[in-house]
């Protein structure tokens, strides 16, 4: 017999998105600092797998938003595929951009890697789901919203949604 109901902790999470905040390797956080500004963000977020290399800085961690059914796995990336990308995103964008972030963005030579993950539930195990039950367990954007401000905020650095080229703002 299959007792499989759907809560919270057993939705499956699904990749939507990723987005980059750019900035420049010498503006690196701790990790202390970036838990400090997720979690001024909202009480409701739970970190976890929380990473920092020997010197405290920042490599990577999860949140976990269940109000908004979403997650967000953050990542410090660094080195020459950064600045390269950074360097075709502002060729790609440098009639769209004003001076100063197509300036930031080519001294960026390192980035946030953001990748917004929804909670989905199984609808197959739940076909008599109705709709007010659909809609509330639906992604809301703003756990993703508000953690990026934080990150640019402690970082100095510029919110790209990489798949568009638009400055997140």
């Amino acid at each position: 017999m299959n007792n499989d109901r759907d809560t919270t902790d057993e939705a499956q999470l699904e990749w939507r998105d990723t987005y980059f905040v750019l900035f420049k390797h010498a503006d690196r956080p701790t990790l202390t600092q970036v838990e400090a500004a997720i979690t001024e963000t909202s009480q409701r977020l739970k970190l976890e797998n929380l990473e920092a290399d020997e010197d405290g800085l920042f490599e990577s961690l999860l949140v976990q938003a269940p109000q908004d059914n979403a997650a967000l796995e953050i990542s410090y990336e660094t080195g020459e595929a950064v600045i390269a990308q950074s360097a075709d995103l502002a060729k790609q964008l440098k009639d769209e951009l004003g001076p100063k972030h197509l300036q930031l963005m080519l001294k960026s030579d390192a980035r946030l890697d953001i990748m917004l993950f929804e909670r989905v539930r199984d609808t197959f195990s739940d076909s008599e789901g109705d709709e007010e039950d659909w809609e509330a367990s639906s992604l809301d954007p703003s756990s993703l919203l508000n953690v990026v401000e934080a990150l640019v905020k402690l970082t100095g650095g510029l919110p790209i949604d990489p798949a568009s080229g638009a400055i997140m703002s």
